[in-house]
């Protein structure tokens, strides 16, 4: 099972408000870059606009940063975009045959392993951020 990948569109959105902020960012112009459709731009960009993360002009269109990228940490946009909720990276398959010791007994041995495991993740992912990602993208375009 694969993480959503609003969690990358979420990141692809940013990196185009900050590198193009000059311009104005639609949904169709960002969805050019993703390669998508505007609604799931328009759908993620409302979620990072909930989050406090991105604004969007009324009328006319387009995207904006609400944040320096240096102040927005890869575990704000993984959190904004909804990708799983608090300890629900994993899912332990359900209904063990309870009669059976390791059955009765897998659930509670994996959910503290996992729950590190997940904690690790976000610990990395605080460790980055956009101007991290913003940066690497320029230099490789360079």
């Amino acid at each position: 099972m694969k993480i959503s990948s609003r969690f990358s569109v979420a990141i692809h959105i940013l990196s185009i408000l900050s590198i193009a902020k000059d311009n104005v960012c639609t949904s169709e112009l960002i969805a050019g870059s993703v390669n998508t459709n505007p609604v799931v731009i328009r759908r993620v960009t409302g979620m990072l606009k909930k989050a406090g993360l991105a604004g969007v002009h009324a009328g006319c269109g387009g995207a904006y940063l609400l944040k320096p990228i240096k102040n927005i940490s890869l575990l704000d946009v993984y959190k904004a975009v909804e990708v799983v909720q608090p300890g629900g990276l994993f899912q332990i398959h359900e209904d063990c045959n309870t009669e059976c010791p390791i059955g009765a007994n897998i659930e509670d041995t994996l959910e503290c392993v996992l729950l590190k495991a997940q904690g690790a993740m976000e610990e990395v992912l605080q460790s980055f951020t956009m101007e991290d990602i913003v940066k690497d993208i320029l230099k490789k375009i360079e």
